[in-house]
């Protein structure tokens, strides 16, 4: 049951995680928003040892600080995925020339603008969660995303018939992965923020299912790259909407913890 956690921890982080692999890479999938939160729980602890070392004084760079080590500590693939994902969409509107673009491992100009853009507005909403001290959010989004991930490998099929990096989670994705990462999902999101997590579900709901449509649209299905491109999507949304809101929604008893200042 545990090597579903060491190929999950793997594929999603570059931390070093000691066992063996899932036979079945599938049965990481259960385990993602676990990691997720792990992940969001390491961007927090950056986030307040910058704010110390800036005398809690420059919040657009502990925001620089958080975005920075995400993309360390993820290695870089889900933007690696959003800029594949933008070069494909953008270049071309044939299908499958649309693929072949996407799997090209060079970056062209759409993909350097979309990643332009996400880390611009993903630094901009950090810095208003530092300021506002709810950096809470930082874990919500970092779960959302990888929840997000589960939730399009186990509801669409794999795009490409020649098969791919993502292929082997796809293909073994089944519906109990499906509800067991989101029943984990559910249950640190309302440790995290209470009741706010009924917004939180809203917004995942709505971001997901719309990017599901378009993706089973657009191209037929779902690859690694736009797995990678949904969780960001999932991610920079519930930043956004954290940063802008989140001091208005009911606090949980844990949010003291990750509060600043």
């Amino acid at each position: 049951m545990f090597r579903g956690l060491v190929t999950a921890c793997r594929t999603l982080t570059v931390l070093p995680v000691p066992g063996r692999d899932a036979e079945v890479f599938a049965r990481a999938l259960p385990w993602f928003p676990l990691v997720g939160g792990v992940v969001g729980g390491l961007l927090v602890a950056i986030a307040m040892g910058a704010d110390v070392l800036t005398a809690h004084a420059w919040p657009a760079s502990v925001a620089a600080a958080v975005v920075i080590a995400d993309v360390i500590v993820t290695r870089g693939l889900h933007y690696d995925g959003l800029a594949d994902t933008a070069d494909g969409i953008g270049a071309i509107r044939d299908r499958a020339r649309a693929l072949r673009i996407m799997k090209d491992p060079n970056v062209g100009a759409f993909g350097v603008l979309a990643l332009v853009m996400v880390l611009g507005v993903k630094w901009i909403a950090v810095a208003r969660l530092v300021r506002d001290g709810e950096l809470v959010w930082l874990v919500v989004a970092a779960v959302a995303a990888r929840a997000a991930m589960v939730e399009l490998a186990c509801a669409l099929p794999y795009a490409r018939s020649e098969g791919g990096t993502a292929g082997a989670f796809v293909a073994g994705a089944r519906p109990a992965h499906r509800w067991i990462s989101a029943c984990v999902a559910l249950a640190l999101g309302y440790a995290l923020v209470g009741m706010a997590a009924v917004a939180v579900v809203a917004l995942f709901v709505a971001v997901t299912g719309l990017y599901r449509r378009w993706c089973r649209r657009r191209f037929g299905g779902i690859t690694g790259d736009l797995l990678g491109a949904g969780g960001l999507a999932v991610e920079v949304a519930m930043l956004c909407v954290g940063g802008a809101y989140g001091f208005l929604l009911p606090e949980s008893p844990l949010l003291s913890v990750f509060a600043l200042g």
